[in-house]
């Protein structure tokens, strides 16, 4: 078992998994990442040795294979033997009306958003479990959407599958947190990233909330105690945005 502590982080290559990665390598964390690119994680674990990290685990995985999920918790839990955060960021976004988004498109966006999440929790719980009663706590930091909490047209689809990611943390909260195991979920509006490139002719990168806005939020769970459970953060854009992503 690894004396860092460790961190195992999907969709890590880039955005807003990339940015999470770093501050936790700056503080001399272990990590596993994971994204779908053999190359682009490769060049990220230098980068994060680079920063502080100590030892940095590569795996990639589709997270729309369940058994690759499956086996990215498997060779984590046989690399590091514990784990002090899970980062499920990895995720897919889809825009379309109720009336005309294709259900085969709702079902891909339900296999990364929702599926991979699950079959991670499942299968790293024994994990999560032991290394809580090593070390006082482990936590599960998923990022979600505001569009999980309110509505956004034409983001049904995504939004749905943000509001279920939502719902089965706080059911794990209730199931897990007196093992000493909590999920926090993180609800941003839109940010900076390449996943909302579409939207920026409407709305300016540098109005967007950043990469570094997310990290630093994931990274302040990771120092709360056993006691304190965080079910959800919602990070809203200034102004009358409140409550639109």
């Amino acid at each position: 078992m690894s004396d860092n502590r460790v961190a195992l982080v999907t969709g890590a290559s880039r955005g807003i998994g990339a940015a999470i990665a770093s501050r936790l390598a700056a503080d001399g964390w272990d990590l596993t990442i994971s994204s779908r690119g053999q190359e682009a994680l490769e060049q990220r674990a230098d980068e994060l040795r680079d920063v502080g990290a100590g030892r940095v685990e590569v795996i990639p995985a589709d997270m729309t294979d369940a058994d690759a999920v499956e086996g990215l918790a498997a060779a984590h839990a046989e690399a590091f033997g514990r784990c002090d955060a899970l980062v499920i960021n990895a995720g897919m976004g889809q825009k379309g009306a109720v009336a005309d988004l294709p259900v085969r498109r709702f079902d891909r966006l339900y296999q990364v958003n929702v599926r991979a999440p699950y079959i991670l929790l499942q299968s790293l719980i024994p994990t999560l479990r032991s290394t809580a009663q090593a070390h006082g706590s482990s936590k599960v930091i998923a990022v979600a959407s505001i569009t999980g909490v309110y509505p956004e047209p034409e983001l049904s689809a995504y939004g749905a599958t943000k509001a279920a990611l939502i719902s089965l943390c706080e059911t794990f909260n209730l199931e897990e947190s007196l093992n000493g195991l909590s999920a926090t979920t993180i609800a941003p509006g839109y940010v900076d990233t390449d996943m909302s490139g579409w939207l920026k002719d409407q709305i300016p990168a540098d109005e967007m909330i950043t990469v570094g806005d997310v990290a630093t939020m994931a990274h302040a769970v990771t120092q709360l105690s056993r006691f304190a459970v965080l079910p959800n953060v919602i990070l809203t854009r200034p102004g009358t945005n409140l409550h639109r992503a």
